[in-house]
């Protein structure tokens, strides 16, 4: 072959490939998005259930088409569930990764410290199970899908005056998740009725709990009100039933896992929890997201898992009304909007909190069971200021 024979070649393959580009159309667009998650750390197997959830939330949404026909590229940070490492990975998701919109996917503390940083910047922030009440207070583009702790401190006390029982054991972990159930359920329990016969507190890091045993057995509760999570939860379960004490124990979200079962063993059979994830739902889209998840990650659904799911579809749903705008259109369109979920029908309110009922689960024969839902619209009432 000669030069120009050589020559016409190339052109030829470069005009042919031109064409099959132009055929194709131009490459869809990436709109970011932005989570922050605890990966490593004593967090790590929430963060990995969060992770779950949001992508299947954007694989979902992908599948069906996008925004505006553009992808959803889901941009993850971990931030070990600290607030030390939330804000720099914040700021990278606003500065260097340009997201439209963030989720929350982590604990209080380490929410509570993004969230200003994107308010300041104008990024919706949505947070999925995170419950300290400051959280929205950041501003007017942080959103929270679960129920603040205070709201779930007030439901842990109105399950109990719906178990008959009056004197009550508070058990509390220190930190902003157990502080803040603790204020709820001490504000409700005058309303019931019930007596707080001892009050205790103990350190996230905390797996031995003798001392603190045997000061309940000698309250001898009638129920026993402990906050916590499935890795120190489980643990304390464990020994207040080896002590002998037989009272009722009632947990929240942070026990919502298939951990804590593991790690509580049968001494976790009756325990109560009260979450935002209903297994046995007859409601289509909780129905439709636990099959899912399932389907998709060989394990059942937890409340991270359902809540992170449902915090990322409700930002994708935002975006669909805005045709892939952030800012204050994305803002006023989740502000205004009706979202059916796994974890119920939301909407929020001038403080960006939802309203909805308290779903409680008994773990009966090694797994979470439906026990009853408190539904009470002034008792389970977000603040609005």
């Amino acid at each position: 072959m000669n030069a120009l024979s050589s020559r016409k070649s190339l052109l030829a393959t470069a005009i042919a490939g031109l064409a099959a580009l132009l055929a194709a159309g131009p490459a869809a667009a990436d709109i970011k998005i932005g989570f922050n998650v605890p990966l490593t750390g004593f967090a790590a197997a929430d963060g990995q259930s969060a992770l779950n959830g949001a992508k299947l939330a954007v694989a979902q949404a992908n599948a069906a088409g996008g925004v505006a026909g553009e992808k959803i590229e889901l941009v993850v940070y971990d931030d070990q569930g600290t607030a030390k490492e939330a804000v720099p990975v914040a700021t990278k998701l606003i500065e260097k990764d340009k997201v439209v919109g963030a989720v929350s996917g982590s604990y209080s503390g380490s929410t509570r410290a993004a969230a200003g940083l994107f308010q300041s910047a104008k990024v919706p922030y949505v947070v999925a199970y995170a419950i300290h009440p400051d959280i929205t207070r950041a501003g007017n583009f942080v959103f929270r899908v679960s129920a603040m702790g205070e709201v779930q401190g007030r439901g842990g006390a109105k399950l109990v005056s719906n178990l008959g029982k009056k004197k009550v054991t508070v058990i509390t972990v220190k930190n902003d998740f157990g502080q803040a159930l603790a204020a709820g359920f001490k504000e409700a329990a005058p309303k019931f009725g019930l007596q707080i016969t001892g009050e205790y507190e103990y350190a996230m890091s905390d797996r031995q709990f003798g001392a603190l045993v045997s000061k309940v057995k000698a309250d001898n509760p009638e129920v026993i009100y402990a906050s916590g999570y499935f890795f120190n939860a489980g643990p304390l379960v464990s020994q207040l039933r080896a002590a002998g004490i037989t009272a009722p124990i009632i947990g929240q979200e942070g026990y919502d896992s298939d951990k804590f079962i593991e790690i509580a063993g049968p001494a976790s059979e009756g325990t109560l929890v009260t979450t935002s994830l209903d297994r046995d739902s007859d409601v289509p889209a909780t129905k439709a997201f636990l099959a899912d998840y399932r389907k998709a990650n060989n394990a059942g659904a937890d409340m991270v898992a359902a809540s992170s799911f449902t915090a990322t579809a409700v930002l994708i749903e935002g975006l669909k009304k805005t045709g892939g705008k952030g800012g204050e259109a994305l803002r006023a369109a989740m502000a205004g909007g009706t979202f059916v979920t796994p974890i119920g029908k939301l909407t929020f309110n001038s403080l960006n909190e939802v309203a909805k009922d308290i779903q409680v689960q008994v773990v009966k024969d090694k797994a979470f069971r439906r026990h009853s839902v408190i539904s009470d619209a002034v008792l389970l009432a977000p603040p609005t200021k």
